[in-house]
Protein backbone atom coordinates (compact mmCIF):
# COMPACT_ATOMS: atom_id res chain seq x y z
CA UNK A 1 0.00 0.00 0.00
CA UNK A 2 0.98 3.69 -0.71
CA UNK A 3 2.32 5.48 2.73
CA UNK A 4 0.97 8.45 1.71
CA UNK A 5 -2.22 7.18 1.67
CA UNK A 6 -1.71 5.54 4.80
CA UNK A 7 -0.67 9.01 6.50
CA UNK A 8 -3.78 10.73 4.98
CA UNK A 9 -6.26 8.03 6.46
CA UNK A 10 -4.04 8.38 9.94
CA UNK A 11 -4.62 11.65 10.06
CA UNK A 12 -8.71 11.78 9.20
CA UNK A 13 -9.11 9.29 11.22
CA UNK A 14 -7.34 11.39 14.32
CA UNK A 15 -9.10 14.60 13.03
CA UNK A 16 -12.34 12.79 13.29
CA UNK A 17 -11.80 11.42 17.06
CA UNK A 18 -10.79 14.64 18.21
CA UNK A 19 -14.24 15.72 16.12
CA UNK A 20 -16.15 13.40 18.12
CA UNK A 21 -14.68 13.85 21.56
CA UNK A 22 -15.52 17.93 21.17
CA UNK A 23 -19.06 16.78 20.04
CA UNK A 24 -19.62 14.88 22.94
CA UNK A 25 -18.64 16.74 25.65
CA UNK A 26 -20.66 19.97 24.48
CA UNK A 27 -23.77 17.71 24.85
CA UNK A 28 -22.75 16.60 28.22
CA UNK A 29 -22.39 20.08 29.39
CA UNK A 30 -26.02 21.53 27.06
CA UNK A 31 -27.76 19.27 28.95
CA UNK A 32 -26.27 19.20 32.34
CA UNK A 33 -26.73 23.49 31.61
CA UNK A 34 -30.39 22.92 30.70
CA UNK A 35 -30.72 20.83 33.85
CA UNK A 36 -29.28 23.67 36.02
CA UNK A 37 -31.67 26.19 34.11
CA UNK A 38 -34.90 23.89 34.58
CA UNK A 39 -33.98 23.18 38.44
CA UNK A 40 -31.43 24.74 40.31
CA UNK A 41 -31.28 22.97 43.38
CA UNK A 42 -30.24 20.62 41.83
CA UNK A 43 -27.17 22.11 40.11
CA UNK A 44 -24.42 20.03 42.13
CA UNK A 45 -25.63 16.39 41.93
CA UNK A 46 -25.65 17.65 38.19
CA UNK A 47 -22.21 18.76 38.26
CA UNK A 48 -21.38 15.96 39.69
CA UNK A 49 -22.60 13.80 36.80
CA UNK A 50 -21.13 15.81 34.57
CA UNK A 51 -17.65 15.58 35.34
CA UNK A 52 -17.86 11.88 35.29
CA UNK A 53 -19.56 11.34 32.21
CA UNK A 54 -16.80 14.06 30.41
CA UNK A 55 -14.36 11.30 30.71
CA UNK A 56 -16.16 8.69 29.76
CA UNK A 57 -17.16 10.72 26.50
CA UNK A 58 -13.56 11.69 26.04
CA UNK A 59 -12.43 7.62 26.34
CA UNK A 60 -12.79 6.48 23.15
CA UNK A 61 -11.53 9.56 21.29
CA UNK A 62 -8.07 9.40 23.15
CA UNK A 63 -8.14 5.75 22.08
CA UNK A 64 -8.78 6.46 18.71
CA UNK A 65 -5.83 9.40 18.43
CA UNK A 66 -3.54 6.65 20.56
CA UNK A 67 -4.50 4.10 18.00
CA UNK A 68 -3.74 6.33 14.97
CA UNK A 69 -0.22 7.14 16.74
CA UNK A 70 0.44 3.62 17.12
CA UNK A 71 -0.58 2.66 13.20
CA UNK A 72 2.01 6.31 12.14
CA UNK A 73 4.80 4.51 14.11
CA UNK A 74 4.45 1.04 12.25
CA UNK A 75 4.67 2.82 8.94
Amino acid sequence: MDVGLIAIGIGIVAGFAALAGALGVAIVVKGTLEGITRQPELRGQLQTVMFIGIPLVEALPIIGVVVSFLLLGQM
